[in-house]
């Protein structure tokens, strides 16, 4: 995954405010009109008549797999899908093509194309209704001859309006908001400090997102431990507990997990998952102080040891006004402006896309009020936040096959234990990119019978086994999550020799392979 460190100028930020304040006056251009507010009263309606119908819930549930069934479209239109997942995995790794990858105008054509293959499909070949979940649930049947363009459409809206834009403005906000802060300073590099480093950062990381905290924590981290020569096995470290283990209390912690939010899970429902986030972390920090005690830092040379330890600068933390209130208001407008939940002691439901509009406006504050200097000692730019927007595009939409087909026949997969959704997820995470692997298994475990506690329809269980799958195994490789790949990047350029992509797999199976196997034992 390309990264650019180059600092935006200040034309580019001003661009940026100025497409902010454009999309800020259009939303309040479509209030006035009502549309928003008429999107909410929508969801408000439908949640309301499905209370009403509570009692009829079973009997209606089963006419509904009956009249669905045989709708989804055949198995061959998950090759897009399937294609584009394959090309984010091996176009980095091909040496003849890494390099036209990098550009993210390469990954927007990649994906824009697959996409355009599968709206194809169902503009032109689907003979079947397709639900629309935007604003509410709906049926669209197809035309009678002729092109599809509501099926199609509304197969566009599901992906763009229901998952892909709540999902990249909440990673903007948090990659612009956390890009305004910086912590610098030189350390002592002992174990006990690098150790205490990761553990913050993997605490960090639930609150700030995996993304955040890797920005903010890497480059102090580095600094740090410049006067060693061992220092790999801390950045492989650093990613497995702040680039993932550490994100999955809370939805903003990891990119799978909001989407799970988007589907109705509960804002504070991972807060739940502490015990499992307790023990990963622990024993994966554990292990690592073991590491850097007895391997690695007897192994240094005295020179460098006693220059770590007479070149050392205080921590300092730039940036906190007005960033650490903005980073206060996301987690607020997360959990509060949800259209189809009222505020917490009102019966007011915020309007459509009004969350996504605070997160844009909270952006603007930090833009604008935030130093400029402090951006650009940080090397922060759009390159790295762009290049999951070109990539998601075409994921979303291509993804619709695959959910539509896990909706109808997940319940035959045979996967029903938590274990096996832990698995199965988590195996696919380490593979692909885990957030479009999450919503898959997500789809798959609400098709299935549940007996005891339930949340958005999926049994407690299996939804926990599936999040700390999708958050946990996405450690495995360079490209289960995206911050992996970014955080590798700054490390071989402040000159650590990062592991090849086999290589770093030695590091994830010997280390964190045992820890997620008792893990799953003792909690699953």
């Amino acid at each position: 995954m390309h990264v650019s460190h180059s600092a935006p100028s200040g034309d580019s930020t001003r661009r940026t405010l100025i497409g902010l304040v454009t999309l800020l006056a259009a939303y309040a251009a479509a209030a006035v009109a009502g549309w928003p507010q008429h999107g909410r009263d929508l969801i408000v309606q439908a949640q309301a008549a499905h209370e009403k119908a509570h009692a009829d819930a079973e009997h209606a549930h089963a006419e509904d797999g009956h009249a669905h069934a045989g709708t989804a479209p055949p198995p061959l239109t998950v090759l897009p899908f399937v294609l584009l997942l394959a090309v984010v995995a091996i176009l980095p790794l091909t040496p003849r093509l890494s390099h036209w990858w990098e550009h993210n105008s390469s990954k927007l054509l990649v994906g824009s194309l697959l996409a355009l293959v599968t709206l194809a499909y169902y503009t032109l070949f689907h003979r079947h209704p397709v639900e629309l979940h935007f604003p509410t649930h709906a049926t669209v049947a197809p035309a009678a001859s002729g092109p599809s363009w509501g099926v199609a459409g509304a197969v566009l809206a599901n992906a763009m309006l229901s998952e892909y834009v709540p999902f990249i403005a909440l990673l903007f906000a948090l990659y612009v908001i956390t890009g305004g802060v910086r912590i610098e300073g030189d350390l002592v590099a002992t174990p006990n400090v690098n150790t205490a480093f990761l553990g913050i950062g993997a605490l960090a990381a639930s609150f700030i997102g995996t993304t955040g905290a890797a920005m903010l924590l890497i480059r102090p981290l580095l600094e740090t431990n410049k006067e060693r020569r061992l220092v790999t096995h801390t950045v492989v470290f650093f990613i497995f507990l702040v680039c993932n283990c550490g994100g999955c209390l809370l939805p903003i912690g990891d990119p799978p997990l909001f989407l799970g939010y988007l589907q109705g899970v509960d804002f504070l429902w991972t807060v739940s998952l502490w015990k499992e986030w307790l023990f990963t972390n622990g024993g994966i920090l554990a292990i690592y102080w073991v590491w850097d005690t007895f391997f690695a830092h007897p192994q240094e040379r005295l020179s460098d040891v006693a220059r770590d330890e007479r070149q050392t600068t205080r921590l300092r933390i730039s940036g906190l006004w007005p960033n650490a209130l903005l980073m206060a208001g996301v987690i607020a407008a997360v959990g509060l402006l949800d259209p189809a939940k009222a505020v917490p002691g009102t019966d007011w439901h915020p309007w459509v896309f009004l969350r996504e509009v605070v997160l844009m406006a909270l952006v603007a504050v930090s833009l604008f009020f935030g130093s400029r200097a402090i951006r650009q000692k940080n090397g922060f730019s759009y390159g790295a936040i762009l290049e999951v927007a070109a990539l998601f595009l075409g994921i979303f939409i291509c993804m619709q096959p695959a959910l539509a087909l896990l909706n109808e026949r997940g319940a035959s997969l045979g996967i029903e234990s938590p274990q096996a959704f832990f698995w199965a997820t988590g195996s696919l995470s380490a593979i692909l990119d885990n957030a479009p692997t999450y919503l898959v298994f997500f789809k798959t475990a609400q098709t299935l019978a549940t007996d005891g506690a339930t949340m958005a329809g999926v049994d407690v269980g299996r939804l926990t086994g599936v999040s700390l799958g999708a958050v946990f195994l996405g450690a495995m490789t360079y490209i289960g999550n995206g911050p992996n790949f970014m955080v590798k990047a700054i490390a071989e350029q402040s000159g650590v020799r990062m592991p090849s992509f086999f290589g770093y797999m030695l590091y994830s199976l010997g280390v964190l392979l045992p820890v997620f196997a008792i893990m799953a034992l003792l909690f699953l």
